[in-house]
């Protein structure tokens, strides 16, 4: 596969990053090689349910968090997950390989009850897994919520939030998230 990755390309692995690499490596489920682990990466609750595998790259200040001790996540090869991305599982999220994540994103399978009558603090969680197929590009800000199945070489415009599933090569855009293109 030839190079040309702009990211990857520039990356330049430093002692940091090996430091970071060989720490995550004993807390990590699975964690493959040249994953590029930038400063203030945050790897949450239950490490040993979260799987990065070879060549991703996970952006300063991005947090991925295993909330629950069934919940898992897995990343797949040379995706990046962008700045200041939150991914956090309470049932079960799967990235694919290839995917482009930028920064800001949030990527959650739960949300919250909310029968009156009751503290919203006191309801359970309602969890559905999350899908996200191979060489899929989120943008900015994009909000990915639960059960959603997104579609290989799929499109999400930046600041949509995304409740439905979104199908092969298209191009999702907008609150809620509509298909507005698609991949020619």
């Amino acid at each position: 596969m030839k190079e040309t990755n702009q990211l990857r390309k520039h990356l330049k692995f430093n002692y940091l990053n090996r430091i970071r690499f060989y720490v995550q490596r004993k807390r990590l489920g699975f964690l493959g090689r040249n994953v590029f682990i930038d400063r203030n990466v945050s790897l949450l609750r239950f490490p040993k349910n979260i799987f990065v595998m070879d060549q991703v790259v996970l952006k300063e200040g991005a947090n991925i968090c295993s909330c629950n001790k069934s919940a898992r996540i897995q990343i797949g090869n040379r995706t990046t997950i962008g700045f200041y991305t939150f991914i956090y599982a309470s049932n079960n999220i799967k990235i694919g390989s290839d995917c482009l994540i930028a920064p800001f994103v949030y990527i959650v399978d739960s949300d919250h009850d909310i029968a009156k009558g009751t503290n919203i603090n006191q309801q359970p969680n309602i969890t559905a897994p999350i899908e996200i197929g191979n060489d899929v590009w989120i943008a900015t800000g994009a909000k990915i919520l639960k059960g959603v199945r997104i579609g290989d070489g799929a499109v999400i415009a930046a600041g949509s939030v995304i409740n439905t599933d979104v199908p092969e090569n298209c191009i999702y855009g907008g609150i809620p998230g509509k298909k507005i293109g698609e991949r020619k």
